[in-house]
């Protein structure tokens, strides 16, 4: 049997969290605003049947090489290598997945990289009407996952304890 064949959505991650209220009231916490994305995309690209690629640069960091982590599955997390930008990543990507037929979209508002995103034949996606595609997904996702039987919900930490042990929690995780 073969695998379905996903088109790829390819989401500039620092572009899309200082565009989006939610992630960008944030930005002191930065590693946290990152889950957040990755977990909405990960429910948004599985239910529109995207294989995900979330990039954050780290261009001003010493002797960086790229990383590459697979969450979720069809999830991939990409923090780019000392002196390569999120945007170039996309395009060395976009090209290559468009010349191998796949279909690439591509968000991001920067309008200099959305017209070489153009060029190399993916679309175009703005953080906003990501943002705004995504909601509109999640309402008319089923509020509840069902598991043969049994129903599930997702049940995140935030909701489960005290606000001030959360703080520690985040606190604790900064100093990585």
């Amino acid at each position: 049997m073969g695998k379905i064949r996903r088109d790829y959505l390819l989401v500039d991650g620092y572009n899309v969290i200082h565009d989006w209220p939610e992630l960008k009231e944030m930005l002191d916490h930065l590693d946290h605003a990152r889950d957040r994305l990755t977990d909405w995309l990960a429910s948004y690209g599985e239910y529109k049947g995207y294989e995900v690629m979330i990039i954050f640069d780290a261009p001003a960091v010493t002797g960086f090489k790229e990383r590459s982590l697979l969450v979720h599955g069809h999830v991939t997390v990409i923090f780019t290598q000392e002196g390569e930008t999120a945007d170039s990543f996309i395009e060395k990507a976009s090209y290559r997945l468009a010349r191998a037929g796949r279909d690439v979209y591509v968000a991001t508002s920067d309008a200099a990289e959305q017209q070489i995103i153009l060029g190399v034949g993916a679309f175009r996606i703005s953080a906003r009407e990501l943002r705004r595609d995504m909601m509109v997904t999640m309402r008319n996702m089923p509020r509840r996952l069902t598991e043969g039987d049994r129903q599930t919900e997702r049940n995140e930490i935030e909701g489960r304890i005290n606000p001030n042990v959360l703080e520690k929690l985040n606190k604790l995780r900064m100093r990585r």
